[in-house]
C-alpha cells in the first residue's frame, strides 16, 4: 500500500464507503492519471460529473484530489473533486456567445501547490512587466510566488537585470539560476522539501523543462536548442504533469504560455500595487478619478516623482484588463443563467400542456 500523504494529501473525516482517495498527476485530454494508495490509476469522470459541473474551473485539474470509484481491470471513475487550498487561473478566450461578443472563461492551470516559481530567461526575452503580470495573478492564488531567472550561464552579467527585478519587485524572492551548470540551484533547496508542491509557469522557451531535469537528476523531459533569432528555447512540454523529486518535493510543470490573461485578480492587484493605492486615501475626494480633479494625491505624486510615471502605468493597465475579463465573464454567467431560466420555464411549460389561448 503507497502512503498518499507523501503526495500531500491530508485526511478528510471520512471517505464513503466504496470510493478511494488520490490526486491527479497527469492530464491527457479527458483522460486522467490518478496517484493512491493502490498505485498508479487511470481515470475518467463519471457521467454525473458533467451534470453537476458548474463550470469547467471546477473539473479535476493536475494537482487536484479527488475520490474516486476504484476498477482494477479498467478505467476508474472520479466522482468528487476535493476543496483546493491553491489555485493558479488564467483567462481562457476561448470564442464568441450570440452577437459577436467575445467571452471569457476561467482555465485552472494547476491546484493545490505551496509554491509558484515564476521562470523568466535572462537571454533577450528577458521581460520584467511580463513577470509582474505572472506576479498579480500568483497572488491571486494562495501560493507564494518566487522568480526564478533562468539560463545565467548565457549572459555575461546578470546583475544588472537581477537588480532590476528585484527594484521593482522588492518583497518577492529572486533567484539567478543555470540549470546546465547547477549555478543557484542549492538556494532552490529552501522551497523543496518533502511533501510540499511547486509549480513551474512562464512562457515556452524560459528553461521550465531543463530545471525539472536537473532536479529530478536525469531527463525526463525532453529539451531543444535556442532558437538564434531570438534567444527563445522551443516549445517542448505539451501537457500538465506532477513529478516527484527526489527531495521528495513535487513539481507541476506546465506548457509554456503565449500570453497570460488575467482573471479575477482584485486581490492580486492589490497585492502587486500597494505603493500605489496608498495614494487614494489622500485624494481630496473619496471618489477620484486621477484623471483632473483638483486635490488628487496620485497626480501630485506622480508630478513630485514620488509614484513613478511607469509604475502607475502597470497598474492601469492591469486594472484595465481585469475589468474587462471580469464584464465577458460576468455577460457569460448571465447568458448562462438566463438559458437556464428559459430551459426551465419551457419543461414547466411543456408539462403543463403547452401555452393555451
Amino acid at each position: 500500500m503507497m502512503d498518499l500523504k507523501t503526495y500531500g494529501y491530508v485526511e478528510i473525516d471520512a471517505i464513503p464507503d466504496g470510493l478511494l482517495a488520490g490526486r491527479v498527476t497527469e492530464l491527457r485530454r479527458e483522460r486522467f492519471t490518478v496517484m493512491t494508495e493502490r498505485g498508479e490509476v487511470t481515470a475518467v469522470l463519471k457521467g454525473l460529473f458533467y451534470h453537476s459541473a458548474e463550470s469547467r474551473a471546477d473539473f479535476p485539474c493536475v494537482g487536484d484530489f479527488v475520490l474516486l470509484q476504484y476498477n482494477e481491470s479498467g478505467d476508474s471513475l472520479i466522482v468528487t473533486v476535493l476543496p483546493r487550498h491553491s489555485k493558479f487561473s488564467r483567462a481562457d478566450f476561448s470564442g464568441h456567445a450570440a452577437g459577436y461578443v467575445r467571452t471569457v472563461l476561467e482555465q485552472v492551470v494547476a491546484t493545490n501547490f505551496d509554491y509558484i516559481f515564476i521562470l523568466t530567461s535572462l537571454n533577450r526575452d528577458f521581460n520584467v512587466t511580463r513577470i509582474m503580470r505572472y506576479l498579480t495573478q500568483a497572488r491571486q492564488s494562495g501560493g507564494q510566488p518566487i522568480i526564478i531567472l533562468t539560463k545565467a550561464d548565457l549572459v555575461e552579467d546578470y546583475n544588472l537585470p537581477l537588480a532590476e527585478v528585484t527594484q521593482s519587485i522588492p518583497d518577492v524572492p529572486v533567484h539567478a539560476i543555470s540549470s546546465h551548470t547547477n549555478q543557484g540551484l542549492k538556494e532552490l533547496d529552501l522551497y523543496l522539501r518533502p511533501g510540499k508542491t511547486v509549480v513551474f509557469l512562464g512562457m515556452s522557451g524560459v528553461g521550465k523543462s531543463s530545471l525539472l531535469n536537473a532536479l529530478m537528476e536525469q531527463a525526463v523531459m525532453k529539451v531543444e536548442s535556442i532558437r538564434e533569432e531570438d534567444s527563445r528555447g522551443r516549445h517542448t512540454t505539451t501537457h500538465r504533469q506532477l513529478f516527484m523529486l527526489p527531495s521528495g518535493a513535487m513539481v507541476i510543470d506546465t506548457p509554456g504560455m503565449r500570453e497570460l490573461g488575467l482573471f479575477d485578480a482584485d486581490e492580486g492587484i492589490r497585492a502587486s500595487f500597494t505603493d500605489v493605492e496608498e495614494w487614494f486615501t489622500q485624494c481630496r475626494f473619496t471618489d477620484c478619478r486621477h484623471q483632473a480633479e483638483p486635490g488628487c494625491a496620485v497626480l501630485a505624486a506622480l508630478d513630485d516623482g514620488l509614484l513613478p510615471l511607469e509604475r502607475w502605468e502597470y497598474y492601469i493597465a492591469q486594472q484595465h484588463e481585469n475589468k474587462y475579463v471580469q464584464d465577458k465573464t460576468n455577460y457569460l454567467i448571465d447568458k448562462r443563467a438566463r438559458n437556464k431560466s428559459i430551459a426551465m420555464w419551457s419543461k414547466q411549460t411543456k408539462k403543463n400542456g403547452g401555452w393555451k389561448k
